[in-house]
């Protein structure tokens, strides 16, 4: 019966790593296992050692079979193969002198590798049967076949121990490898979707969305005008919140620079709140949700720039809408703390994972939620973060009251 052979592909890939070509001459004359057979009577060995010829590519065995029978390779080389051929789990190479699936002749389990001929291979193979037949003839021969027997299984065995520690500790480097690769081609792809961003240029188009506006509500007739309120009215909060990440863009480039722009003057918190609800409404109502607005009458005024910390609120207040549920309830408070007032955004959203509530403040970093993952650059905390430093103060998130939902949480000077 003619011997399976490997594909092109799978013999190449067999092939890989095999160490140079040995010289076709070479054989297995004058090996241990060789010059322990020679002490046996030779007429006895030729009845028992068969003779087996293969070439390159053909499978001498299978992993998995049964046998019982071991091969000593005469001539020629072959491979010891574990898993696939297209894609192995481990690839051996054994050459002239060698022993190979000498386990058969110990127990009756299934092959633990499959065998391939490399070249022009001359196998001599011994059955089970007849092993222990010389085995039981010659007590000299026995005793030094046991131990080249004995000797492999626990070289085998050591092999084994080692090839799996190597291997549990190349996953765990390639596990951080991955980690590290998907950061890096996250931040890349948001680090790219920002410069296109900013080379398209935005502040020309939005100057003219701008006029574009102004024109319509002074040419469109008074009817008109009346049915399409509420579209222009959403226009032009959607014009507003573009331009505030424009600003925003700009306010990042500047402070990364060492150059933080703003005029820093005494700024009532309350009425700055005003601002943020006027463009948050249309969200607000859309998803029916209330927003509660705690500040007590005595608060001292900040000092900050207002349109700064206007889009430090409207980032902060936009998160919570997002991540809450419809008809939820979110409040805006502010307290003072010495010689700095405390404000903070609560939502009714799922929270903040703990290991997530510093990495969201960094730039291009945007925590999954309910395994969703948002949209957009991953700005918006960003910019809260460096932009209340600017002022001195500091930003954090916590759980929020009996572990529902979030306390985003920022500081800012008063008044002296």
């Amino acid at each position: 019966m003619k011997p399976e052979k490997l594909s092109e592909i799978e013999f190449e890939v067999i092939c890989a790593a095999q160490p140079t070509p040995i010289d076709p001459s070479e054989t297995a004359a004058g090996s241990t296992v060789v010059s322990l057979l020679s002490s046996l009577d030779r007429k006895m060995l030729d009845q028992v050692m068969i003779e087996h010829r293969f070439k390159p590519g053909e499978i001498v065995v299978h992993e998995g079979q049964i046998g019982d029978i071991a091969y000593l390779i005469w001539s020629g080389r072959v491979a010891v193969v574990q898993g696939e051929f297209i894609n192995p789990a481990s690839v051996n190479y054994r050459g002239p002198g060698e022993v190979v699936g000498e386990m058969s002749l110990i127990d009756n389990k299934p092959r633990s590798a499959s065998i391939v001929a490399l070249d022009d291979v001359r196998l001599l193979g011994i059955y089970r049967k007849d092993f222990f037949e010389l085995l039981q003839i010659d007590a000299t021969f026995s005793t030094n076949m046991m131990e080249i027997l004995s000797s492999r299984l626990r070289a085998a065995e050591e092999m084994s121990r080692v090839n799996t520690a190597i291997g549990r500790e190349l996953s765990a480097e390639v596990e951080v490898l991955q980690s590290e690769n998907e950061a890096l081609r996250e931040m890349e792809q948001r680090r790219q979707e920002l410069s296109e961003l900013v080379v398209h240029d935005l502040r020309n188009p939005l100057g003219n969305l701008f006029s574009a506006l102004n024109m319509l509500e002074l040419v469109l007739p008074p009817e008109i005008l009346a049915e399409n309120r509420e579209l222009l009215e959403i226009a032009r909060l959607s014009h507003l919140r573009m331009q505030d990440l424009v600003d925003s863009l700009l306010d990042i480039a500047q402070i990364d620079a060492g150059r933080p722009s703003g005029t820093y003057k005494p700024t009532d918190l309350p009425a700055l709140m005003k601002e943020v609800l006027m463009l948050n409404v249309f969200a607000l109502n859309k998803r029916e949700m209330t927003l509660t607005q705690k500040f007590p009458e005595d608060l001292p005024p900040v000092l900050a720039d207002p349109n700064q910390i206007r889009r430090v609120l409207t980032n902060l207040v936009d998160n919570a809408i997002k991540y809450s549920p419809r008809e939820g309830l979110l409040t805006v408070s502010a307290v003072r703390r010495d010689n700095m007032v405390e404000v903070c955004v609560a939502d009714a959203g799922p929270g903040v994972a703990p290991e997530e509530q510093e990495r969201i403040f960094e730039r291009f970093t945007q925590a999954e939620t309910g395994g969703i993952r948002p949209r957009g650059f991953g700005l918006g905390l960003s910019y809260c973060k460096l932009a209340v430093e600017a002022h001195n103060g500091r930003i954090w998130v916590e759980p929020g009251h009996n572990g529902v939902g979030s306390r985003f949480v920022f500081t800012l000077p008063i008044v002296v």
